[in-house]
């Protein structure tokens, strides 16, 4: 498994500069619904301090944590690809303080610095694949769990 990428040491610091100039500071109580999976996905955070954990929902009444982030990771990527809308959930595992951009600000901002642009997309791309690959094993893990019971 490849180690994570964390999004703004991913940047020159140039464009970490520019990116973090429209930073705003947030923070989530733990047990907080950070966003739904399918609801609009208009911004994303980088997590300074505390846990998130990514859902599935696997049917109307349970959920499955594929994905815990901390420290310097990107929470949420949908606002890059359309239709903007979520493709997990989200929820704070304990108190957490971010980072929070606008997306429709950050587009901007990659329009008129397309390195920028280019750096950002890169290193998400490279999360994505990273969350893929994780979300993918925990999947097989539940399936096997749930064989296994039956």
């Amino acid at each position: 498994m490849t180690k994570a990428t964390k999004l703004l040491t991913a940047l020159p610091p140039p464009q970490r500069h520019h990116l973090m100039t429209l930073a705003r500071e947030v923070s989530f109580p733990e047990d907080h619904r950070i966003f739904e999976a399918g609801g609009r996905a208009d911004r994303f955070w980088v997590i300074r301090s505390g846990a998130v954990s990514l859902d599935q929902r696997v049917n109307s009444l349970q959920r499955v944590t594929v994905a815990s982030l901390g420290a310097g990771d990107l929470l949420g990527w949908s606002w890059l690809f359309p239709p903007h809308e979520w493709d997990f959930g989200a929820e704070a595992f304990s108190p957490v303080r971010a980072h929070e951009f606008d997306a429709d600000a950050v587009l901007r901002l990659c329009a008129e610095d397309p390195e920028l642009g280019m750096v950002l997309v890169r290193g998400v791309a490279e999360i994505l694949a990273h969350r893929l690959e994780t979300t993918r094993g925990k999947l097989m893990e539940y399936a096997r769990h749930r064989r296994s019971a039956l």
